[in-house]
């Protein structure tokens, strides 16, 4: 069980360093006294100790395997995920949200409740709302996905855009039958084939046919009514924000609730959301974006981590609007592509996404120093 290096992103609490871990006496008294004491919690002990002791200097990990154990958690990696959303650890996620702004604020990133407006767009756009699905062989959900979207009453003219990324089971055919019975429905293969999921949304959203706004839908996933995207539209221009993430509920295939059941992010909050976004691994579903700013911010070209990478972007400027209702049916099944993850793929994606954090800390920083807002 391969553990992975320590950076300056590393500031999930949830970081796995594995149940062995050294402690230099010395180096812990000076960070405490430069730092300040250990608040008096039951659960964030450790947690607020290395990240005071990590101001001044990384954890260090040794390549090696040195001991074994009897693990007690074997969920998979689909479950282990949602830990930080399941409401029974609402008290532990409140006061690690504390610990980390507290660590945020004095490396110099921690960054004030104050907001850039969003800037109108110069040019013109052929729909209000465009929704994104990327999809790779997805032969036996995708019509349940863009079918979903066709059901939508609104009152602004909308299309999907649908990215095939060179799939090759049948799910091509579906697109094409779709889109030459749908006229709002633009399936589009790019030249390119080392698109990851990030890349696929940045050939959508650049492309002709994108709205004024840009909505996530995923090729395996549904809407939940017939007025989610009204509502998510709604919200854009209420604001007007930048952003709106909404909330999901966790079903198998048969529309069945499985736990956690709604996930809604409601320890995000208009003064240290995008704060506590670092210590975090995501931010909720659907997301829908501002396709002016997207496109001066697009997504990197993965397929993990591209939605939190330009969400962090995206909330480092400018205020996120949110929908605690349930919009959004996420289904698991076998296909999923982060429901049980090896170790090895697992801790690739962890150090991914600890980079991310990485990039943005230092970005908050140097907008600090220089004094932006936003």
């Amino acid at each position: 069980h391969p553990t992975i290096d320590y950076q300056l992103g590393s500031v999930r609490d949830a970081f796995d360093f594995g149940p062995i871990v050294g402690i230099s006496r010395r180096a812990a008294l000076a960070a405490l006294d430069k730092h300040g004491p250990l608040a008096n919690q039951p659960w964030t002990g450790m947690y607020e100790l290395r990240l005071k002791m990590s101001v001044d200097r990384l954890p260090f990990r040794i390549p090696e395997y040195l001991y074994t154990i009897h693990h007690p958690d074997v969920r998979p990696t689909g479950e282990k995920q949602l830990d930080y959303v399941d409401p029974r650890n609402e008290d532990l996620q409140r006061d690690c949200e504390l610990v980390c702004t507290n660590y945020l604020r004095t490396i110099g990133a921690f960054l004030e409740p104050r907001f850039r407006p969003v800037p109108t767009p110069t040019t013109t756009f052929p729909v209000t709302a465009s929704v994104i699905i990327p999809v790779r062989n997805r032969v036996k959900t995708v019509a349940d996905a863009i079918g979903s979207v066709l059901e939508q009453k609104t009152d602004f003219p909308f299309n999907i855009i649908i990215v095939d990324n060179h799939s090759s089971d049948g799910t091509s055919h579906i697109l094409a039958e779709l889109s030459a019975k749908h006229a709002n429905v633009h399936a589009m293969t790019p030249a390119r084939t080392d698109l990851g999921i990030g890349g696929c949304w940045n050939h959508a959203v650049m492309s002709k046919q994108c709205g004024r706004y840009a909505v996530q839908l995923d090729s395996d996933d549904l809407y939940s009514g017939t007025s989610v995207l009204q509502q998510i539209v709604d919200t854009l221009q209420d604001g007007p924000y930048a952003l709106v993430v909404g909330s999901y509920r966790l079903v198998d295939m048969n529309l069945d609730e499985l736990p956690p059941g709604v996930i809604d992010h409601r320890e995000w909050s208009h003064d240290n959301g995008r704060n506590n976004l670092l210590r975090v691994n995501g931010m909720g579903a659907p997301r829908a974006f501002d396709t002016h700013i997207f496109r001066a911010n697009p997504m990197p070209n993965v397929s993990y981590g591209e939605d939190y990478c330009v969400a962090m972007r995206f909330s480092r400027e400018y205020e996120v609007g949110r929908i605690y209702d349930p919009i959004y049916l996420c289904r698991r099944w076998e296909g999923n592509t982060d429901a049980a993850l090896p170790i090895d793929i697992a801790n690739t994606y962890d150090t991914y996404k600890d980079r991310l954090r990485t990039l943005e800390i230092l970005a908050r920083q140097q907008m600090n120093e220089k004094g932006h807002v936003g």
